[in-house]
Order: structure tokens, then C-alpha cells, then sequence
């Protein structure tokens, strides 16, 4: 199947899909979170694959189990409305128990630095950042902002797709990590988005910003898609480094589930904070 095809596949069918299984807010928002923690845990098995390619690593049932942890946390925190501090209590406890198996079970320690670095790397990727998507479960507004932060960074791939498609030919090659993005696909990207956040803004969902301005509105913007792009760029170094074309093959058009969600783990804690601490 020609790659525009299963492109056009993804957008109208697949997007779609996601958006309604994750919009409804039943059981603070339980079926994101079935989402969430199926992508943590095929996460954390392709990036425990990628990595053990050329590099040591722990036990690969070890790392997913410590990766899954912490989204499933996030939801009870948000179920039963604790505080989201319990998160980060675990995720710093899941380091401190990643430090005591290679003190306690390792015989040579010529690559143990190597192993503690990749096993903090694969939960901190797979598990901690996708917590910051299930904290929008307990703000006002949830559902609209948790489609909202889905579109900027659907929108925000298509559109640089799109861009350097059509407009990048000449201007790819910039970033020796992924050759084939484009200075026009990067300003489709910041485009998309701050196009989509004000036609949210002042056409569908008027009341989801409040009092809020032209600045912030283009803060969130422009934060979320160079957060979303720099996942993106970060993930081609993963696979580069480990000597992979895709991280997976799972997904049509795509390839590994990390090839999907790179930028939807990686953007997540700046969309968080924003939304959070400068929207209030």
C-alpha cells in the first residue's frame, strides 16, 4: 500500500478512533488510560529491544514492569484524588530499585553504569512521561484538553508531513538525526498547530481558554510543537544509535508503537505545565 495512502488511512480513520476512545471521562477517563498503559508497556518493550541491539541492559520483563507502574499510579492518584506527588514518590523509588538489582545481583561491573543509564532511560521515557497525559484527567475541562493536546500533536505531524511533501524538496538534510525533515515542514508544523488552537479557541470551544490571549494562546502553541518535534528528532537518534529503521511494525503506515507516540510522550509534560501553571 503507497505510504500516502496508509498516511490518509492513519488521519481519518485511526485519528479519529483514538480521540473518541479517549474523550469519554468515565472512571477518570479509564479507557486514556487503557491507552496509556498499553503504549507505556510496547514502549518499553521496543526501547528495551533498541537498546539491548548494541548496549547492556536489565532484564527486559524488569524494565516493562517498573515502566507500566507508573501510569497505572498516575490513574488511582487521579481515581481517588490523591496527589500526583505519589507519582514522582515512585518513579523516585523505581530508580532507587533499579540502583539496589545491579548492587545486589551484578558479579562484573565493567558495563554496569551502562545498564543503570538504559534501565533509568527506558522507565523515565515509557513510564514517567505518559503520567503527565493521565494528570489532564483531573483539570477542568479534561476531555477538551486531553482531545486538544492529541490534535496539536496529530495536527502538528501531519502538517510538517504535508509541507515537506509538497514545499521541502529543496531545504531537507538540516538535521543530520532525521535527513529527510524540512525547514518547510518544521513551519507547517507551528502552522498546524497554532492555526488548530484558534479555530478551537474561537470556533468550537470557546470557553476551554478562558480570558486568554493571542500570547499565550501562540505560547502553547509554538512550546508544544518544538516539544513535540524535538520528541520526534529524539527518537530517530534512539534508532539510529541502535542501528534500526523503525522501532517496531506494528502499526500500518507507522511502523513500532514508538514511531507513533514519540511526540505524544515527549510533548506531554510541556502541554502539562502550560496548561497547569500558566492557563491556571
Amino acid at each position: 500500500m503507497p505510504k500516502l495512502v496508509q498516511r490518509l488511512l492513519i488521519f481519518f480513520i485511526g485519528m479519529p478512533l483514538v480521540l473518541a476512545f479517549v474523550l469519554p471521562p468515565y472512571f477518570n477517563h479509564l479507557t486514556l488510560h487503557i491507552l496509556l498503559l498499553t503504549f507505556s508497556f510496547l514502549a518499553a518493550l521496543e526501547l528495551s529491544n533498541m537498546l539491548s541491539k548494541k548496549s547492556a541492559l536489565m532484564p527486559k520483563p524488569f524494565l516493562i514492569t517498573l515502566s507500566v507502574i507508573l501510569p497505572l499510579i498516575s490513574y488511582f492518584c487521579g481515581f481517588f484524588n490523591f496527589d500526583y506527588i505519589f507519582v514522582d514518590i515512585a518513579f523516585a523509588c523505581a530508580i532507587l530499585i533499579i540502583f539496589a538489582v545491579e548492587a545486589l545481583s551484578a558479579k562484573e561491573f565493567e558495563k554496569s553504569n551502562e545498564k543503570i543509564a538504559n534501565a533509568i532511560f527506558c522507565v523515565a521515557y515509557a513510564g514517567f512521561l505518559p503520567t503527565f497525559i493521565s494528570r489532564l484527567s483531573v483539570l477542568n475541562h479534561s476531555s477538551e484538553l486531553i482531545v486538544l493536546y492529541l490534535f496539536f500533536v496529530f495536527i502538528s505531524d501531519s502538517a510538517a508531513w504535508l509541507f515537506g511533501m509538497t514545499l521541502g524538496k529543496n531545504n531537507r538534510g538540516l538535521i543530520a538525526a532525521s535527513p529527510n525533515k524540512s525547514i518547510a515542514g518544521f513551519i507547517g508544523a507551528y502552522l498546524g498547530t497554532i492555526g488548530i488552537c484558534f479555530l478551537l479557541k474561537y470556533v468550537f470551544w470557546q470557553d476551554i481558554f478562558g480570558t486568554a490571549g493571542f500570547v499565550k494562546l501562540i505560547i502553547l502553541a509554538v512550546c508544544v510543537t518544538t516539544a513535540s518535534i524535538i520528541g520526534d528528532l529524539a527518537e530517530s537518534v534512539f534508532k539510529r544509535s541502535s542501528g534500526c529503521k523503525d522501532s517496531g511494525n506494528i502499526i500500518l503506515g507507522r511502523g513500532g508503537a514508538l514511531d507513533s507516540i514519540d511526540s505524544v510522550f515527549g510533548a506531554a509534560p510541556i502541554f502539562y505545565i502550560i496548561v497547569r501553571y500558566i492557563f491556571n
